[in-house]
């Protein structure tokens, strides 16, 4: 039998759908999960400070959290095909709190490091709940559901920013993550009583073979292609503003303190509110023209971000669209890829979510050198540039296609 057919089916029987309630539970423990990675965004400049890490440089505790997390994609995100996903995720949030609490406590910058790569190897439980709601929905309702379960993970990153900015304020970086650790413990018992408990049907495939398939997924499914490739420009850029705007904000004019910086990603929850809605219309037919547009709002957000000397009511606004349409794409690409090939969530999950990755790391690293460089009008430009290459390849793919359609 052919490795790339050999299903695995996660329950005996097919389920009903999922309930309100569960997905919404679903949501702040994947929130919880993602918020992990990015409280280190605007906590740069204290992190530099306290082990004196150059400022062009800071950025790479966010890139080796982001590299950590696509190797975590790759590696652990396809088990949730394999094993009991239940006891998946729970495992995988137990040690979470420990990593945590190794950043917490660190007291070199190699430590932080360490801990900062296991935080990000393990925070892919939050694609593994993803994976998770969207097999446990029924099928008319998936983008829904997959749109609910993300815009939790979308306010999850937004309030990362805001909580980590006021506890930054308050009690010093490291309480961010002794706090976060807590929460997850918090999280791990709220799994614990809420999650469905399947089990799992013996699984012919071995795990060398199960990663197989996750490349097979890219050979045969050229959705996946296309829209990893999206994903990999959009995060690209939603990293480039997150990961820099902390620098122009922190110092002068501005000198604005860790929680009014914080505060900006709270502009952001539009994103949060466009991801769900931007499911139900992939339900209807309509991801493609909803891609398209979302990539339109991307590329005009970067020209109030870059009128961010002039008011910060223009970054405002900025942030909201480029949250917007970034979350819409998001949501458009896992709708559309979920929808070819139900039966292997959790290594679509995988085989997108590495885009995802690859992009944030380069995003970040990218943004510090480029305001090193250049500033922030260097930002931004980068930013747009990015943007309008994930518009130009959506076009080419629209081209492409009617032109394959019609022979």
């Amino acid at each position: 039998m052919n490795t790339s057919a050999q299903l695995i089916q996660l329950t005996s029987q097919k389920q009903p759908g999922i309930s309100r309630m569960v997905a919404v539970i679903f949501a702040l423990c994947s929130g919880l999960a993602v918020a992990n990675i990015y409280y280190a965004q605007p906590l740069l400049d204290s992190m530099a400070q306290e082990f004196n890490i150059a400022t062009s440089s800071i950025g790479i505790v966010v890139t080796v959290t982001q590299i950590c997390y696509a190797i975590g994609l790759l590696l652990l995100v396809p088990l949730g095909d394999l094993l009991n996903r239940r006891k998946l995720i729970i495992v995988q949030m137990s040690l979470s709190i420990l990593a945590l609490v190794v950043v917490g406590t660190a007291g070199s910058s190699s430590v932080l490091f360490i801990g900062m790569a296991i935080v990000g190897l393990l925070a892919v439980v939050t694609q593994t709940l993803v994976a998770s709601a969207a097999s446990l929905a029924s099928p008319s309702e998936r983008g829904y559901i997959v749109g609910l379960v993300t815009s939790g993970i979308v306010i999850g990153i937004l309030l990362a920013r805001t909580v980590a900015g006021v506890l930054n304020d308050w009690l010093g970086w490291r309480s961010v993550y002794l706090v976060s650790a807590s929460l997850t413990l918090l999280g791990v018992v709220a799994m614990s009583l809420i999650m469905p408990r399947q089990q799992s049907i013996t699984a012919t495939l071995r795990y060398g073979t199960l990663l197989l398939t996750v490349l097979q997924l890219y050979r045969d499914m050229r959705i996946l292609r296309v829209r990893g490739v999206l994903a990999m420009l959009v995060f690209t850029a939603f990293s480039i503003l997150w990961t820099s705007m902390v620098l122009p904000l922190s110092d002068s004019p501005f000198n604005l303190s860790h929680t009014a910086i914080g505060a900006f990603g709270l502009a952001g929850v539009a994103g949060a509110l466009a991801a769900t809605r931007a499911g139900k219309l992939a339900d209807q037919g309509l991801g493609q023209k909803t891609t398209g547009i979302s990539l339109l709002i991307l590329l005009a957000s970067w020209l109030p971000i870059s009128y961010i000397h002039h008011s910060l009511g223009y970054l405002i606004v900025g942030v909201i669209l480029l949250d917007l349409s970034v979350q819409a794409v998001h949501v458009s690409n896992q709708s559309l890829i979920y929808a070819v090939r139900p039966e292997a969530q959790s290594r679509l999950t995988a085989a997108y979510m590495i885009f995802y990755s690859i992009g944030s790391a380069v995003g970040s690293i990218a943004s510090t050198q480029m305001y090193a460089l250049t500033g922030w009008i260097g930002v931004c430009w980068l930013g747009a540039g990015v943007s309008a290459a994930a518009l130009v390849f959506w076009i080419w793919d629209r081209f492409v296609t009617r032109q394959a359609a019609h022979g």
